[in-house]
């Protein structure tokens, strides 16, 4: 059995406590999903994951393609036997990959603009590096230099073979500066396609459609009432949503409050600390976010009053634990000055320490979120 129970209703705002269940098991909501890309939460094992309070990852479409390939995943019994990993699973659709590996890396941006220097993208502009036409993208794999070719019903027929629980489909995440010409042709597309998935899936998997529309509000609305119409098991909200937090959270509010109330919301590739009482608030139920492990992999860690660069010479002479209020077993057991040692040694434990804490301390983050809004308090 899959489907969405909301177990209770914040009066304080439009947070919700959930219960999400796959073919894989149920997750609490809302929950944080950290990213296993390759089908691996860089610098951990999956034992440790599920020891950082985990409960769901999401993986990546377009690289399982390149390496090793679905088939050689289907033929291992799928991601979960392939990845040992018996907990619930999400797989993205290949079109974040369309904005990163495209103009994203052209403007050389993010998701969201820093500045407002970046050149507009114009209707009918075309990235270096793929192309994008009516029935997908055409991508050059940073692999081998192939073509590649990725398209709605390629999309599904992928994630179908991957065989995670929860999967989306495929749409072109438009870069932060597509102007609203552009982004709503882009949006044409993108309806298009996911009408090409939901027929395409012969699966039992959870489909969840991806509503977009960049930073404009009038496409916002569009597409979360085209999606909300054609009957997904769930709801992704991609794309950046322009400039501060304001306009964020009054985006994702104005998306929320056209999607069905009884199907889960994702919100696809946000989830710093600061965000994540934010969108929670305004009903989002599970987010995906690399800033953890990410951050972690450079050396910086969370704690309750701040990050710590522990790069910086100064921490190998701390004998304090990352965080005294964590209590994951890297706090209880080494200090900083340990911590930063390994690094400035470019020892690998290093990375798999901070990515442990990183995950534990998100994820404990969220368990406190959720307990206000249980406590009527959020």
């Amino acid at each position: 059995m899959s489907g969405f129970k909301i177990t209770k209703k914040s009066k304080k705002s439009r947070a919700r406590l959930g219960i999400l269940e796959t073919a894989s098991g149920i997750v609490e909501t809302p929950c944080l999903v950290p990213v296993a890309t390759q089908a691996a939460v860089k610098a951990l094992t999956n034992e440790q994951v599920l020891e950082t309070k985990t409960q769901i990852l999401i993986c990546n479409t377009f690289h399982l393609h390149l390496r090793p390939g679905e088939s050689i995943v289907k033929g291992a019994g799928g991601l979960h036997k392939f990845m040992n990993w018996d907990r619930p699973l999400m797989t993205d659709s290949g079109g974040f990959q369309v904005f990163s590996l495209g103009f994203g890396r052209d403007f050389g941006l993010g998701k969201i603009v820093k500045n407002n220097l970046s050149l507009p993208v114009r209707k009918g502009q075309q990235p270096k590096l793929l192309k994008i036409n009516n029935d997908g993208v055409i991508f050059t794999s940073f692999v081998d230099g192939r073509k590649v070719f990725l398209g709605p019903k390629e999309s599904i027929k992928i994630q179908e073979k991957l065989g995670a629980d929860i999967i989306f489909t495929f749409d072109e995440c438009t870069p932060p500066n597509a102007d609203h010409e552009y982004t709503k042709k882009s949006l044409v597309k993108t309806h298009k396609w996911a009408r090409v998935c939901l027929e395409a899936k012969k699966s039992k998997q959870m489909l969840f459609g991806i509503v977009q529309g960049g930073r404009y509000s009038d496409l916002r609305e569009e597409s979360a009432k085209f999606v909300n119409s054609l009957g997904f098991d769930g709801f992704g909200i991609g794309g950046e949503f322009g400039n501060g937090k304001k306009e964020m959270t009054s985006m994702i509010r104005r998306v929320a409050s056209n999607l069905k109330e009884n199907r889960p919301r994702h919100l696809l590739g946000i989830g710093h600390l600061e965000d994540m009482e934010l969108v929670i608030k305004e009903g989002i139920d599970t987010f995906d976010c690399s800033v953890p492990t990410h951050y972690a992999r450079h050396g910086t860690v969370f704690t309750s009053k701040g990050r710590l660069d522990l790069d910086k010479p100064g921490f190998l002479n701390d004998k304090n634990p990352i965080d005294k209020n964590c209590s994951c077993f890297v706090c209880q057991n080494y200090s900083r000055a340990y911590l930063a040692h390994l690094l400035r040694a470019k020892e690998i434990n290093a990375l798999s320490l901070l990515t442990f804490h990183n995950l534990y301390f998100f994820n404990s983050f969220v368990e406190r979120i959720k307990e206000k809004i249980k406590n009527g308090k959020l």
